[in-house]
Formats: structure tokens, C-alpha cells, sequence
């Protein structure tokens, strides 16, 4: 049901840059998202604004239209040739030129017949965008890793428990069958008593070769940078391939594909909606140049049920190209390994056994992007809820935290403080660029 009495003149009001952490009127989702089950049809579609449409953007915006239950009406992007080219996409696949486009996400969530948000945007343009449309009643699906870091998560969670937000990460792995099973197996005892999950993800990709010049005239680069600090442009720093492993946006592939496999970890282990106690590890870090993520490593998170995870890449001698990936669960009756392949494990008879129907059975979802629409259909939690999606990123930033200071890291995941080391505690949150601010 629209809300005809907010316009959007008057909503963009509310959500100036000064006051964006202020939304706070309710909003009822739109009747289209509420439709009947069953056939669908236009006038029961779910009407969707996608935020950030550039390769992985569009990506997730053709995994949303597949279903055939999204109809997209608009985009948002601070590149204005990607808006035009994703208008052109739709306008052949509607027979419409009707789909609207802006630089400025609140002019998109300002619009009050817009049932859900897509946000597939560099991870310093997590937070903001994901709030803001929480607050105004919209459903959201938000690539990971979830945020820039640990304080931002949190308030991003907070937000949407406080309006009840559908929200579904983008950790795709929730919704894979193995995936589950392998979790499965684990949180059933198959492996005996749990003491060590081995988690290999890719190192960080070529940091080398990179210019500074004028940014060209389609991209608002001011907007780009948004919150973060004031840098000069280079074509490296807003590529997909650039800005991941320069850490005002990113964390490196530490919490890019992190995000992933120790979501993994941490379902198999049955700590999704806690972490570690302590954390340690050492990173090799770039010496200069753009780039300041780390390039490979090796840490340690220990959780209080005696359990270790041990995350790492493999330096340069693991060969270029070589970007292997997932996680082996390690018990005193065996191991199990889960990667996007599928899964091995020894005792091989491990592979044979069947979860019985008073066991412990794992949240199942076989279309992650099927799954946010049947929610926001139905009000039911996503196979990628944002408390879990947070718990996950939090063991990833703390690494980085351990390993960026070269010391271990004591956690206290009731509170989410690190315990007594004030330094390491500042770097939980980062100042926000005036006007920007949560």
C-alpha cells in the first residue's frame, strides 16, 4: 500500500546527508510484495530498486528477474554509463524505456513504490544505503562482505531487527545444497568431537600498475568516495579489481571471500550468532603503492567451545592463477571438506550417512535469490539473515585487526569489545567524511 502522503520532495528532506541516521517513520510494504501465492502476475510482481549495477550489480539484478517475480523500475549508480546501460537491458526486456535512473541512492529510496533494494556497491557504501532502506520500509539485498566494519555491522543489524527488515546477504553459499549437508554432518556429530576447521581462500589478486588522472565525466567520483577519505582518482582505485584491497573500502580478500567460507565455518560449527575469544595471526602487507590490504596469510580464531579456526592463503609460491577455496572440518573421528565442487570426506562412510528426523536440520534453501522473494512474500527469516552475516565478517575484521597491529586479539563476542587493548578497539569503527555519518 503506497504512502501517498510522503512525496519525494519531502522524503529526500528527511534524509539529507546531515540527518541520514534520522529515518525514522514506519512504512508499509506495498501490496505487491505481500501478493497471494501462486501465480504471478504484473500487478503482483515485486518491485525492485538495484543500488550499484555494475558487473556484480547486474548479476544479482538477472538472478532477481529470473524468478519472475521482480519487475526492476529503476537504478542507481555513480557512473552514469553503467545506468545507461542497464536501462537499455530493461528497456529491451520490458518493451518500455520506463525505468528510471539516479547517481544518488536516497532519490531511488525516496520512491514510494519500491517494495526491495538491491545494494551490490564497494563496501564502504554498504552501511548507509542498507539503513536508509530499512528505515523506509523496504526489503533489502545486500552483497558482502556486510560491511566496512564491525561497528557499522552492528548498527546495520540493529536497524533492520528495529523495522523487521527481509534482508538476505549475499553469501550464496547459504543456499547451496552441499553446503548444508556438509553443515549438516557436522553439527550432527559425524566427525566425532569438532577441534579444528581449516579455512583456504584466494590470496589477494595483482596489486601493481596504476595512474592518477581526471576522472571521466560519466562517473560523480565525489559520490563515489562518499564517506571515505578524500584520495585522488585513479582508474585502479573504483575498479572492481582495484578498490577491494585498498582498506577505506574494502578488507581485502580477508573478508571478501571470507565472507564466504567462514559463514561456512561458523554454520558448521553452530556459532553463527557468536565468534571467537581470541584471535591472532601475521599478514603480508603491499610496502607502498595504492594498495594496503593484505596479500596472503595465516590466523587463528579460538572460540570458547575449544575449537580452532585456522584461516590462510598461500603465498606467491602457490603459483599465479591459483585461487583455491573452502573448508575442512577436522574431528577425532575424521575430517570433512566442503568447497563449491561438493564434498569429501574420510572416513568416505561419513558421505553415506543419513540425518535423522530428530536431528539437528539446517535452515534449507536451494535458490538464494528465490529465497529473498519467498520472504518477502512471507515475513520468514532468509537462508542469509544479517545477524549471522555479521557474526561471520566479524572474525574476518578482527583478523585483519590482529594482523594490521601484529598482536593477538582478545574478544568478547556477548559484548562485541575487544578486551583490553584501546587501540585495537578504536579500529571497530571509522570516522565518516562530513557530511556522511551513521
Amino acid at each position: 500500500m503506497k504512502n501517498e502522503s510522503i512525496t519525494r520532495r519531502n522524503f529526500l528532506k528527511r534524509v539529507s546527508v546531515t540527518a541520514i541516521g534520522a529515518i525514522g517513520f514506519p512504512y508499509v510494504v506495498s501490496l505487491s510484495a505481500l501478493g497471494k501465492a501462486g501465480s504471478v502476475t504484473p500487478s503482483n510482481r515485486i518491485t525492485l530498486g538495484c543500488i550499484g549495477v555494475g558487473g556484480r550489480g547486474t548479476g544479482v539484478m538477472q538472478s532477481l528477474l529470473s524468478t519472475g517475480e521482480v519487475k526492476v523500475v529503476c537504478v542507481c549508480d555513480v557512473d552514469a554509463n553503467r545506468c545507461a546501460q542497464v536501462k537499455d537491458l530493461l528497456a529491451n526486456k520490458y518493451n518500455s524505456p520506463d525505468c528510471a535512473t539516479y547517481s544518488d541512492f536516497r532519490e531511488l529510496i525516496a520512491r514510494v513504490d519500491i517494495d526491495a533494494v538491491s545494494i551490490a556497491t564497494p563496501d564502504h557504501w554498504h552501511a548507509l544505503p542498507a539503513i536508509a532502506a530499512a528505515k523506509a520500509g523496504k526489503a533489502v539485498y545486500c552483497e558482502k562482505p556486510l560491511a566496512l566494519t564491525i561497528d557499522q555491522g552492528r548498527k546495520m543489524v540493529d536497524t533492520v531487527h528495529r523495522y523487521g527488515t527481509v534482508f538476505q546477504t549475499g553469501t550464496q553459499n547459504r543456499s547451496g545444497q552441499h553446503f548444508r549437508r556438509a553443515c549438516e554432518l557436522v553439527r550432527n556429530g559425524r566427525l566425532g568431537r569438532l577441534h579444528t576447521v581449516e579455512v583456504e581462500i584466494p590470496g589477494s589478486m595483482s596489486t601493481k600498475g596504476f595512474d592518477f588522472g581526471l576522472a571521466p565525466e560519466s562517473l560523480d567520483y565525489e559520490m563515489w568516495l562518499g564517506p571515505a577519505p578524500k584520495s585522488p582518482y585513479s582508474p585502479k582505485r573504483v575498479d572492481a579489481f582495484g578498490w577491494r584491497w585498498i582498506l577505506d573500502y574494502a578488507g581485502g580478500c580477508v573478508t571478501d571471500w571470507g565472507a564466504h567460507y567462514i559463514d561456512i565455518a561458523q554454520w558448521g560449527m553452530g556459532t553463527t550468532e557468536t565468534g571467537p575469544i581470541e584471535v591472532h595471526g601475521r599478514g603480508m602487507f603491499p610496502k607502498d603503492g595504492l594498495f594496503d590490504a593484505a596479500l596472503y596469510w595465516r590466523y587463528e580464531a579460538k572460540y570458547a567451545n575449544g575449537v580452532t579456526v585456522i584461516c590462510f592463503a598461500k603465498d606467491e609460491l602457490a603459483g599465479p592463477g591459483r585461487y583455491p577455496h573452502g573448508a575442512k572440518f577436522i574431528g577425532d573421528k575424521g575430517w570433512l571438506f566442503v568447497d563449491a565442487s561438493g564434498i569429501d570426506a574420510e572416513p568416505k562412510s561419513i558421505l553415506k550417512e543419513e540425518i535423522g528426523p530428530e536431528e539437528i536440520h539446517l535452515y534449507n534453501s536451494s535458490n538464494h535469490c528465490q529465497n529473498f522473494i519467498d520472504c518477502i512474500r512471507t515475513r520468514r527469516p532468509t537462508a542469509a539473515p544479517i545477524e549471522q552475516a555479521h557474526r561471520s565478517v566479524t572474525v574476518c575484521h578482527l583478523a585483519n585487526i590482529a594482523m594490521r597491529l601484529g598482536r593477538k586479539i582478545q574478544w568478547d563476542p556477548a559484548a562485541e569489545k575487544i578486551i583490553d587493548d584501546e587501540q585495537a578497539a578504536r579500529m571497530l569503527s571509522r570516522p565518516m567524511r562530513s557530511p556522511w555519518h551513521l
